[in-house]
């Protein structure tokens, strides 16, 4: 009986340290996406998105393998950091991801939980624009337009698609950003929203035998628009993780 306790609390401990493992591992998920509506005369669009850093900080492994790889956009997409942060941390992890591209943020619910008039004034601080209900609109030589776009925090019910969408205009290929998934219950076929980046879930965070109240990160072709959820690549509460490895992506967008 003392032997079978033993093999059970040395089973425990190696689970323990494997999930905390896990929670600090740094993973970059290449994705080509292709679309028909792309604009050729872009060529391709490179986005790096990452979602949930929470109390990490980005690694240099990270930095270093984005930054050779010369991303057009990066774009945060929410839960920058939540209570307890310091700034000088946040800081630290914007003037990386500064280092590999243009930075863009939206905001999430954990972003809320701190004086975020002082977030908002470090991200202007350190150049990263705020898609807070807004779009900016990028344009080629033969005037085609990619369109970029993001929602304000959805659980704290300052989303505003509709104001975004009037932002944004008419035409061009378009890419929101929302740090909550439940945003595609809004959209609408007719709004062609091509590509939905979103973050939230943590892909579930810790898995028991398989279970858990959110499924894996994935990317979802819908009626109305496609979606990509990222697992994160912090984590909230218990910095542990199962059945749910952090990531990052890096997003190759082009015509197909």
């Amino acid at each position: 009986m003392i032997y079978l306790i033993a093999l059970a609390l040395i089973g425990g401990v190696c689970l323990l340290i494997f999930m905390l493992r896990e929670a600090f591992a740094d993973r970059i998920i290449y994705k080509e996406l292709s679309f028909p509506e792309f604009p050729e005369s872009f060529g391709e669009v490179k986005l790096f998105f990452i979602s949930d850093i929470h109390k990490r900080t980005v690694s240099e492994t990270i930095i270093g393998e984005i930054k050779e790889k010369k991303p057009d956009l990066v774009i945060i997409g929410g839960d920058l950091l939540e209570k307890g942060v310091p700034f000088e941390r946040v800081k630290k992890n914007l003037m990386g991801l500064k280092e590999c591209g243009p930075v863009y943020f939206v905001w999430g619910n954990n972003d809320y939980e701190v004086d975020y008039h002082q977030l908002d004034a470090l991200l202007l601080e350190c150049g990263v624009k705020i898609l807070d209900n807004t779009a900016l609109s990028f344009e080629s030589n033969e005037g085609e337009r990619f369109i970029l776009m993001g929602t304000d925090d959805l659980s704290k019910d300052r989303d505003r698609l509709d104001l975004v969408l009037k932002d944004a205009g008419s035409g061009g290929f378009r890419v929101l950003v929302s740090h909550d998934p439940r945003i595609i219950n809004s959209i609408k076929k007719e709004q062609n929203i091509h590509l939905v980046l979103s973050g939230h879930t943590h892909g579930g965070q810790i898995h028991i035998f398989g279970f858990s109240p959110y499924e894996k990160g994935q990317r979802k072709v819908l009626p109305q628009t496609t979606i990509l959820i990222s697992n994160g690549y912090g984590t909230t509460g218990v910095p542990l993780r199962l059945g749910a490895k952090p990531e990052t992506h890096f997003i190759t967008l082009n015509k197909g």
